[in-house]
């Protein structure tokens, strides 16, 4: 009995250990049939120290050390695409996420949620889910941090990311 109690303890103990820091999407890092790209806090702070000139390359160096992490996953495997969507929706559901657009564009069902932060314009989190239809990419987008809603489009046009144009039109003029 008190073998059986030291090994639940030490379960107890361990398990959060192993899942913390952990994304809901991390199990899709690593995958021959996804194309992951992951961006994280560090590089955005090594990325954010470069000078420029230029305004609009300022701009996005400002809005960069205001990340956290950005997850992108692309696929056009229609079972991955399936685990992919079910991942969205359950991640949704749980995560205080609340719609901020929606778009049903030639075959393509693209949704835009984010987690707000103290202000309307403020987000802390924002993920896109866009589900592609035979050879069209399936992108899952989850992009962390404190950042402004306007200022998003400049990121996503800088960083050439899948469904940014569609992301760009919805944010532009959002106060």
């Amino acid at each position: 009995m008190k073998t059986l109690k030291k090994l639940i303890l030490c379960a107890a103990l361990i398990m959060p250990m192993l899942f913390f820091g952990q994304s809901a999407f991390d199990k899709f890092d690593g995958r021959d049939d996804i194309t992951a790209v992951i961006v994280n806090k560090k590089m955005f702070q090594m990325m954010g120290k470069v000078d420029s000139k230029d305004k609009e390359t300022q701009q996005y160096l400002n809005l960069i050390q205001k990340l956290d992490n950005l997850r992108v996953f692309t696929t056009t495997n229609d079972k991955t695409t399936a685990e992919l969507k079910s991942a969205a929706e359950k991640y949704i559901k749980t995560s205080g996420l609340e719609e901020l657009m929606r778009v049903n564009d030639k075959g393509k069902n693209i949704r835009i949620m984010i987690k707000s932060g103290a202000k309307e314009s403020q987000v802390r989190e924002l993920l896109m889910f866009i589900e592609g239809s035979g050879k069209d990419d399936t992108v899952l987008m989850s992009l962390t941090g404190d950042f402004d809603l306007n200022e998003i489009s400049i990121l996503t046009d800088k960083m050439n990311l899948p469904g940014g144009d569609v992301l760009s039109k919805g944010t532009k003029g959002r106060k």
